[in-house]
């Protein structure tokens, strides 16, 4: 505590120790964004082979992928990245964006998302304040920019991280962490079955699927998370901005309808829009409806 104290005591002290810790937290999730699903992709593989009853001689052994190993690697050279070459947005700029050994670019997206991290991290603190309560919900904002980056590369949100988020908030909400275990109850309920319900009706109608299953899980998540009280408002801003950036994308890119979108980014900035400004959103959702 006598360490905590005096951190706690000065703003700007707690601002960049928060900042400097998300900033590594930046960093591993750049990890998992790029190896999971890989690791899915290399999961489902040893699944198929294992129901096609493929002989063990015949099965492929590529190389086992996890979040620890192998060691972070340049993609053009396999020059292996040294721990100074690895500082968050630091190691980047040293750099110029050129791997040490053949200068070919490096991706910028690696000190975008250590910044956005950090950034949304302090922003966080500061709307919420310094609190046990905060601690946890930088845990959310964390997972929802690895959702967010894994979504738009993919259109998959894996359920290693929808589930565990989604079992978090209803064990943090037993102990009205962010909202009482009542409205978490009921909000992953609601969060959950109210997507599948539209997918259902879309499917029905058109004979297509409209969404994935990721996007239940994730709402339903969310609804641990924050409450029921918040699934209106989190669905109206998600589905708008959706909405909006679909038709731009079809006018401005001529991207193809028939080309899916993925929603869990629209989802997750939503839910972000909730946990910062809840219940200045419910006020004004409430009031629009003449509540």
């Amino acid at each position: 505590m006598q360490l905590i104290e005096p951190i706690l005591d000065s703003p700007w002290m707690l601002f960049t120790v928060i900042a400097a810790v998300s900033l590594c937290i930046g960093s591993f999730l750049n990890v998992v964004i790029l190896r999971l699903p890989k690791m899915m992709e290399q999961d489902w593989r040893c699944q198929c082979e294992e129901f096609l009853e493929v002989p063990e001689k015949q099965r492929a052994e590529p190389q086992k992928i996890t979040l620890a190993s192998p060691n972070s690697t340049c993609p053009s050279c396999g020059h292996e990245i040294k721990p100074w070459e690895n500082i968050p947005v630091i190691s980047y700029l040293a750099l110029r964006g050129k791997c040490s050994a053949c200068k070919a670019p490096i991706s910028a997206r690696y000190p975008i998302v250590e910044a956005l991290t950090a950034l949304l991290s302090v922003f966080t603190v500061w709307l919420l304040g310094p609190s046990a309560a905060t601690l946890w919900a930088l845990l959310l904002v964390w997972a929802l920019i690895a959702l967010t980056s894994i979504d738009l590369d993919t259109q998959l949100l894996p359920d290693s991280i929808t589930y565990p988020l989604l079992w978090l908030g209803l064990i943090l909400n037993y102990y009205g962490v962010l909202t009482d275990f009542n409205s978490a109850f009921w909000g992953a309920i609601a969060g959950y079955l109210s997507l599948w319900s539209v997918y259902w009706l879309f499917k029905l109608v058109t004979g297509k699927e409209g969404m994935g299953h990721g996007d239940f899980k994730l709402l339903a998540a969310l609804g641990a998370w924050l409450g029921w009280q918040m699934l209106p408002v989190v669905i109206l801003l998600s589905s708008v901005v959706g909405a909006v950036v679909g038709i731009g994308l079809i006018v401005f890119r001529q991207h193809g309808r028939e080309v899916p979108i993925p929603f869990g980014p629209y989802l997750a900035g939503a839910g972000l829009l909730a946990l910062w400004f809840g219940e200045e959103l419910q006020g004004w959702w409430l009031g629009y409806l003449g509540v």
